[in-house]
């Protein structure tokens, strides 16, 4: 068998191709950033045309780097930004509108009209998701409303949706010559309709958002030994390597660590921060703003299930400090900014700029910056963005505690910002609990990989994988129970400032 596994991280900034040996250690990486559109305040989309061609070239120069080919790789697998949604000509190839992001809150009067009807307890039961404009499903239904003959193409059997993974393994497997329209359950699970339960479409929850059936891919495992198809010989691998992998960002994030035990959480800090709980194959439904989701399911195995507390932003507002603010010029440099003061000086800073995800799923919220007096600097600021990364965790594991009884003892983290020693030593002092980070920091690309591997017996069980995961570093409380309960009050009080900004039909 080939020496090494290979995985497409197709990410909301950029694509990665990561390539890993058999202890689960990285043997080539290469990452293109993608263009972010902003049409006008709440929406975002992507060019699913340029996300494909950086796909291609990102797979090139990894394994040209690594000096390695197609052949010595014994399989491949895919991870995306979930929600993401694409909609495109199975004829053509070409997408009918750019993909519109997770992050994106046009749909938020079809979201609300859903609960306005009664149908928002239905999609909870079924698809374990509330009506919100996070999810893929009112995407859909917005770009066949409103961009001319896709309602039209759809009926007829010619335009098809996926989401990112779906479109890159229809690209991968041929494109228009006998391209694959496949995705996995965990990407399934964040459209708002797909069945928990059946693990299928659901005829119902597609009526709600007038979307046919034909449109919809195939849902298979999580990793599947039958497949997803080959890559081509003329496409970005030169070759044939089977597709056995496929799963939702965070939902690989948490097999990268090893999560495979009731109980487990991991907590992702990206673009946004996203934290799994493993329930096991129990559906365990939220009361307290968390979603229910699929978490991983391999091969003929039953489905493991999560309760998700998905946050819309962290890391992008480190971005924002950079992009739009101009106080820093990197990412690095947060932390030294905001290492220039001991505190946050009474500043507080909600990122709401996408609404409120979990748990309070608030879309008529926006960002909102508290506590301001002439003493504050940028440095206060800076230091208040990286609490505020934390404080939104702090949030989803307290509701994560409500729904499961189970009290978290430790946090995994893994994703970008772990790179920030004071964000993490925050993070642990808001908790109260330690937060500990593996040696292999891009989990999200390793659990594509494991998904891939183990259904081509590159690796032989979960088991095998626990081995291969150990600690890089590990942060413990320092804040006193007093700090901790002081700051978060002072938090949900800046909380309250961003709701009701935004009306909302």
């Amino acid at each position: 068998m080939a020496d090494f596994v290979g995985a497409v991280d197709q990410g909301t900034t950029s694509t990665r191709f990561m390539i890993f040996d058999h202890g689960g250690n990285e043997r080539g990486k290469y990452q293109l950033e993608h263009e972010q559109i902003l049409p006008q305040a709440g929406w975002v989309e992507h060019n699913p045309v340029e996300i494909w061609e950086r796909t291609s070239s990102v797979i090139r120069t990894a394994l040209n780097q690594a000096g390695l080919q197609h052949s010595d790789l014994a399989a491949m697998g895919i991870t995306n930004q979930r929600e993401t949604a694409v909609v495109w000509d199975r004829k053509t190839g070409r997408p009918y509108y750019n993909a519109i992001v997770w992050q994106d809150t046009r749909t938020d009067r079809i979201a609300s009209k859903l609960e306005r009807e009664g149908k928002g307890d239905v999609i909870r039961q079924k698809a374990g998701l509330p009506p919100a404009t996070y999810f893929s499903g009112g995407k859909v239904q917005w770009i066949l409303e409103n961009v001319d003959g896709v309602r039209e193409a759809a009926e007829r059997g010619d335009a098809v949706f996926g989401n990112t993974d779906t479109w890159l393994l229809w690209n991968l497997t041929g494109g228009t010559d006998g391209g694959q329209h496949i995705t996995d359950v965990t990407n399934a699970s964040r459209t708002m309709c797909m069945n928990l339960e059946t693990l299928d479409w659901d005829d119902e929850l597609l009526g709600f958002f007038g979307i046919p059936r034909s449109m919809m891919p195939e849902i298979r495992p999580s990793s599947d030994p039958n497949g997803y198809g080959t890559t081509l010989s003329g496409g970005p691998l030169g070759g044939e390597v089977p597709l056995t992998g496929d799963l939702g960002d965070q939902q690989a994030a948490t097999v990268g660590q090893v999560c495979f035990g009731v109980g487990e959480a991991k907590n992702t800090y990206g673009t946004g921060n996203f934290m799994l709980l493993n329930t096991g194959e129990e559906l365990v439904r939220s009361k307290a703003g968390l979603l229910t989701t699929v978490c991983y399911q391999l091969g003929d195995s039953k489905p493991v299930y999560a309760l998700e507390g998905s946050i819309a932003v962290t890391g992008s507002a480190v971005q924002w400090l950079r992009d739009q603010l101009g106080i820093i010029s990197g990412a690095s440099e947060s932390e030294s900014l905001a290492r220039q003061v001991p505190d946050s000086g009474g500043v507080y800073f909600v990122p709401a700029f996408s609404g409120l995800f979990a748990p309070y799923w608030r879309s008529d919220a926006r960002g909102a910056i508290v506590g301001l007096s002439r003493f504050n600097t940028n440095a206060h600021l800076a230091r208040a963005t990286l609490e505020a990364i934390c404080y939104q965790s702090k949030d989803v594991v307290e509701a994560m505690e409500k729904d499961s009884g189970v009290h978290l003892e430790v946090l995994k983290v893994d994703g970008g910002i772990t790179a920030n020693d004071l964000c993490m030593q925050i993070q642990a002092d808001v908790l109260g609990v330690p937060v500990s980070k593996p040696v292999v920091a891009e989990t999200t690309a390793l659990g594509a990989a494991y998904a891939a591997g183990l259904a081509v017996g590159f690796w032989n069980s979960t088991d095998e994988l626990r081995e291969n995961w150990n600690e890089d570093k590990r942060w413990e409380p320092e804040w006193t129970d007093e700090q901790r309960t002081e700051g978060h009050a002072r938090w949900h009080k800046a909380v309250e400032r961003t709701l009701d900004w935004v009306d909302v039909e």
